[in-house]
């Protein structure tokens, strides 16, 4: 969700590489971001009356759930928020935008027609491999997403700045949840997008008007990663190999350092 579309809509396809497919409605401008032929994502302008409550660009992630109804009762219940009602989208989806009680908004989702994504999709180029939380308190934050969803939680690393604990959905680790530092103003679901190189993938962020807010720097497996906001300062990061360039050639090895996600 943006303030300036046209803009999005330029920066996302040149620094990941997505195609872009009309799909407006009546009184509804949205643009699928594509990858090949399968849909990776959404554009859809801020709406105004979210701006004046002063929201601002953000992604916002979707949460298949068998009832959005029902969920979204739940949600009230734990001490979440409903910022959207449940709401029908022509006959494609059951919808509805809540925020967990710390305030980091999320959406709910039901496909009126079969369609589910595979958990095996999130290590595909293009697509959200991670999905992380900074929460106010990662500790009852898990709590509300393990009763809300049923997530489960999965090892907890310890490092310097507190615990980081991986959850799992479908016995698949998808992401994690970690108090965030002072310096995020507030609560949010962070996704990283997978890349092939991440050093292009970063040096094309901040050619496009964007900012490399963190890194990139390495985690465990091998793989890098950079923490960004586009130039309409929704934050999303990126995930991908590094290619060590010395001069015009590629370095054999690599840095020993191996920080851990978070």
């Amino acid at each position: 969700m943006t303030t300036d579309v046209a803009a999005a809509k330029r920066f996302y396809t040149n620094v990941m590489g997505w195609g872009a497919q009309d799909a407006s409605m009546p009184n509804l401008a949205y643009t699928f971001f594509t990858v090949g032929n399968a849909f990776a994502s959404g554009l859809m302008g801020l709406p105004e009356a979210a701006r004046e409550t002063g929201a601002t660009p953000r992604w916002i992630g979707y949460v298949g759930v068998d009832d959005v109804d029902a969920t979204v009762d739940r949600t009230r219940r734990l001490g979440g928020a409903v910022h959207v009602l449940p709401t029908d989208l022509l006959n494609i989806s059951r919808f509805s935008v809540v925020a967990d009680p710390q305030m980091a908004l999320l959406a709910l989702v039901k496909w009126l027609k079969p369609r589910r994504q595979q958990l095996g999709e999130l290590g595909a180029p293009g697509r959200v491999g991670w999905h992380e939380l900074l929460a106010a308190d990662c500790q009852t934050a898990f709590d509300f997403y393990a009763q809300l969803f049923g997530w489960q939680k999965a090892d907890a690393d310890i490092g310097r700045a507190g615990p980081y604990h991986l959850f799992t959905v479908r016995g698949q680790t998808i992401g994690g949840m970690y108090t965030k530092p002072p310096l995020v103003p507030v609560p949010l679901w962070l996704y990283y997008f997978n890349v092939g190189d991440i050093n292009g993938a970063a040096e094309r962020v901040k050619a496009r008007g964007g900012q490399v807010l963190e890194g990139p720097v390495e985690v465990l497996g091998g793989n890098w990663i950079a923490r960004c906001a586009d130039p309409q300062g929704a934050m999303f990061a990126l995930e991908g190999k590094r290619n060590h360039r010395i001069g015009y050639f590629v370095s054999a090895s690599s840095p020993a350092l191996k920080p851990k996600r978070g």
